[in-house]
């Protein structure tokens, strides 16, 4: 009798299971839905609960899951629940709409990340999806890191944008695209990813395609060229507290009379000045402010909840717009305060470099470089300055990148100081036949020449760059297997916008070399920045009175310029040269692309060499160079070490 009990039971779980695919549940906003199932994993989240949307994320959650709206491109800063919205929206779709979806991450190990860390805790937790969901936690067909198949049959593709293949022989009713920004824009050569993905929604009757991303850099940036197509782009427009005018919240800056402001090296006063009447606003006031706000677009469409829609002068209804923008950023987060904004912008705003990922990841906005802007080589020059001795005050380690041409090496000897201050040591270049030993044999033995600071302390380059492309790849393998692999770094470089500087391997290639990937518009929009900056300090380019800085040194420093082209109706920013050499600048970018990795993946500590070289005194602590991973043993110190490559010839 139990067995027959078992048996029905079982039976009747299947039927109940087969027939819930036709139960309608009650029509539902993607707000309302993710406030009543939604929940936070605690793997994933600050804080493990039941969702609550903030006021601001009302609209824009409800925008994804709108049918009438067909594409949203959401601008965003960190710290506004970007993630979690997408989630919802995710479950939201699966389970009340009833879709087939796909999520494209820029490179494949994101997407896995993003399936592993979000999307499997998010399954596992809340509980209507965990519900169409019976292989939660175990090995199943439906249940893979690329692909999720509900009861209800629909499913749930994450997969990495950088492969054209990701975007093929799937259909699908919504796509997202997740940090847009850091795709490619051409896809192995077979078009933008926003053509490819939006292509796989074609046969849907509710076709949708969200976007969203940190900005990156104008004229390059993927989300911004999309938001310029919208038909409407809204901002978050609140209320002051003090004289009830609605506003958009604004960083402000010293000579602005309104917006984010503070008393001299005092973070801790932060406060808001209205910039319609002055008044002084608190930071406590901000969550009265924004369940008071409203989402405006520049054209006087606005709306609270992307369901209703008016005229913002005559309260006239108007429709629903097919594709909205939307823009917020982390002043109006409850997740941070503004006094951490204060903090963040003090500590970024001497280094360039950190003053674009600020303008990006804080105020959500583009960093803008002037098109066409050429740096003027002749200011360069004329500041060369007397080193005291070979190694300057301030050196904490040595790198060295070359250039491979066909008919010669031009290399330089790079020291690096406390937040990426560098100084140029040595430049040269060796003629000859690049296909015999005996030239690279002279490459090995000076790469590895030892220099002295004031003090006699030798140094010797820590970790070297070589430019794999051109017609002497093999030569260039071979040479890094006989100095170490781990010591010359054979690179390639991707002008790719968006692209991390350096993308270290996790192992070898199967030439037996660690081959690195360089994004070089990343590299040279940092090092423009660098030379263009003035005062001594982080980020700060020195360059010695030596016949190897010469003018023709610093006219091919200064080579490129920053332009945008516009091809088919799309704009795309590029550097170019146009025709003039640029080995100089070419080994910079190299160098910069050796310290990266030195820091990030061999555990060197710029600040604490720095520090423990030339006292405290020298040294602008900062974060983002403390190592990402330390090892037992390092093969390179900033004083002289192993480094004898040349014995190997």
């Amino acid at each position: 009798m139990q067995r027959m009990s078992n048996s029905a039971e079982a039976v009747n779980k299947s039927i109940t299971t087969g027939l819930s695919v036709f139960i309608k549940p009650p029509p539902q906003t993607a707000s309302e839905w993710a406030d009543e199932n939604f929940y936070l994993s605690a793997e994933s989240s600050y804080t493990e609960g039941r969702w609550t949307a903030f006021p601001f994320q009302v609209a824009i959650l409800n925008a994804m899951g709108n049918d009438d709206i067909s594409i949203l491109d959401f601008l965003k800063s960190a710290r506004v629940g970007y993630s979690k919205m997408i989630l919802a929206s995710i479950a939201y779709h699966a389970e009340h709409k009833r879709r087939n979806q796909i999520l494209w991450q820029p490179t494949d190990g994101s997407a896995v990340d993003f399936m592993k860390a979000h999307v499997d805790t998010m399954i596992r937790d809340v509980k209507k999806i965990r519900a169409i969901s019976p292989w939660v936690d175990m090995k199943h067909r439906d249940n893979t890191q690329s692909n999720k198949i509900f009861t209800n049959r629909k499913q749930f593709y994450c997969l990495g944008g950088a492969s054209a293949k990701n975007y093929r022989e799937k259909s699908a009713d919504t796509v997202y695209f997740d940090e847009l920004s850091s795709f490619e824009e051409n896809v192995e050569k077979e078009g933008s990813p926003i053509s490819l993905g939006d292509k796989r929604t074609e046969g849907s009757v509710f076709r949708k395609s969200i976007r969203g991303s940190t900005p990156k850099i104008e004229g390059a940036c993927l989300i911004s060229k999309e938001a310029n197509y919208a038909e409407h782009f809204f901002r978050r427009y609140v209320p002051c507290p003090c004289c009830g005018e609605f506003q958009v919240l604004k960083f402000g800056g010293r000579d602005e009379k309104f917006g984010l402001k503070w008393d001299e090296g005092k973070p801790e006063t932060a406060f808001y000045l209205c910039e319609h009447n002055g008044c002084v606003i608190e930071n406590n006031s901000l969550p009265d402010m924004d369940r008071g706000g409203i989402w405006r677009s520049d054209s006087g469409l606005e709306t609270h909840d992307s369901y209703h829609f008016r005229d913002s002068v005559t309260g006239e209804e108007k429709e629903t717009p097919m594709h909205v923008a939307f823009h917020i950023w982390t002043i109006y987060s409850p997740m941070t305060s503004w006094k951490q904004i204060v903090v963040d912008f003090l500590r970024a705003k001497m280094d360039s470099e950190k003053l674009m990922t600020f303008t990006n990841t804080t105020l959500g906005e583009v960093w803008v470089l002037d098109a066409g802007e050429q740096l003027d080589w002749e200011l360069l020059y004329n500041r060369r300055e007397h080193y005291q001795a070979q190694i300057p005050d301030g050196v904490a380690y040595l790198t060295c990148a070359i250039d491979t041409q066909d008919d010669r090496f031009e290399f330089e000897i790079k020291g690096w100081g406390a937040g990426l201050e560098s100084w140029s040591i040595d430049y040269r270049q060796i003629y000859g036949n690049l296909s015999t030993n005996d030239i690279w044999k002279l490459l090995a033995e000076l790469i590895t020449k030892t220099y002295i600071d004031r003090h006699g302390r030798e140094y010797t380059a820590g970790l070297i760059t070589i430019d794999s492309g051109g017609h002497y790849t093999s030569e260039v393998y071979e040479f890094c297997r006989k100095m170490g692999r781990k010591f010359v770094i054979p690179i390639k470089g991707s002008s790719t916008a968006g692209q991390q500087i350096e993308k270290f391997p996790n192992k070898p290639t199967k030439e037996k070399v660690y081959l690195t990937m360089v994004g070089t518009d990343n590299a040279k929009l940092v090092i423009h920045n660098h030379l263009k900056q003035m005062e001594v300090g982080a980020g700060y380019c020195h360059y010695p009175v030596k016949e190897s800085h010469n003018e023709e040194y610093f006219k091919m420093l200064t080579a490129e310029k920053y332009v945008i082209k516009v091809r088919g109706g799309r704009s795309s920013a590029i550097w170019v040269a146009g025709g003039r050499r640029n080995e100089a600048w070419d080994c910079h970018v190299y160098n910069l692309a050796a310290i990266k990795i030195a820091i990030r993946k061999f555990g060197v500590d710029v600040n604490a060499l720095a520090t423990s070289l030339w006292g405290a005194g020298n040294v602008n602590f900062d974060s983002e160079l403390l190592p990402k991973k330390r090892v037992r043993k390092k093969r390179a110190h900033a004083t002289k070490s192993a480094n004898t490559g040349s014995k190997l010839f």
